[in-house]
């Protein structure tokens, strides 16, 4: 029987949808080279110990201690670079098209009540968010985790490092990897974190803080 790997999943829109706030180009070589990368890599590892691909790559970064030791640094950095944008590319939506009209802009629901009672207003709120991406030296991400506790917290994690590690529920988060704008954006991160708010899927966000 063949052993079951990990693989790329399909962006859930077009390429060029995120326009004009990601591009077109900035997306293709996201997804296809760079996702698919870690992927790669991240099979590559495994395959030297085959048992783990029972475990899916949630798993394998709940339980690193439990990675052996030869492969545990490949499988941070890949298995974390596939849950990462697998989350990522979900969170994200077109921009002003019927589909997403009700999805983008601002959350409502719980999760609104939620940031208001955490961060007292969702302006405020995405400026600490803003903030704390800015704030991250070198290549990173910038998260809305639900904590150990239960509450809602903006921290930031470096390389391809996933909030699960530490115990914590990643809700939506941002890459911070000069390739996920620098085409666009150039060196001006600020300008990127800003319009980024444009493509954010409230309703998907929504559904990972009540799951």
């Amino acid at each position: 029987m063949e052993t079951k790997k990990y693989e790329l999943p399909n962006l859930p829109y077009g390429y060029k949808d995120l326009e004009p706030y990601i591009s077109e180009e900035i997306m293709t070589l996201h997804h296809q080279k760079h996702h698919a990368g870690y992927v790669s890599n991240l099979n590559v590892a495994i395959d030297k110990y085959p048992t783990l691909f029972k475990k899916s790559a949630e798993e394998l970064l709940k339980n690193l201690d439990e990675i052996p030791e030869e492969i545990r640094m490949a499988v941070r950095n890949n298995a974390g670079g596939h849950v990462n944008h697998s989350i990522f590319w979900n969170i994200m939506l077109p921009f002003g098209t019927a589909q997403s009209k009700s999805k983008v802009g601002e959350p409502s629901g719980k999760l609104a009540e939620e940031i208001k009672k955490q961060f007292k207003s969702f302006t405020e709120f995405q400026q600490k968010f803003n903030d704390e991406g800015l704030r991250r030296f070198g290549s990173g991400w910038v998260w809305l985790v639900k904590d150990k506790d239960g509450t809602l917290q903006i921290i930031s994690t470096a390389n391809q490092d996933n909030p699960i590690s530490d115990g914590r529920i990643p809700i939506m988060g941002n890459d911070l990897w000069e390739h996920a704008y620098y085409l666009q954006y150039k060196n001006v991160r600020a300008d990127y974190l800003k319009a980024w708010w444009n493509v954010v899927n409230w309703q998907e966000v929504e559904k990972r803080f009540i799951e």
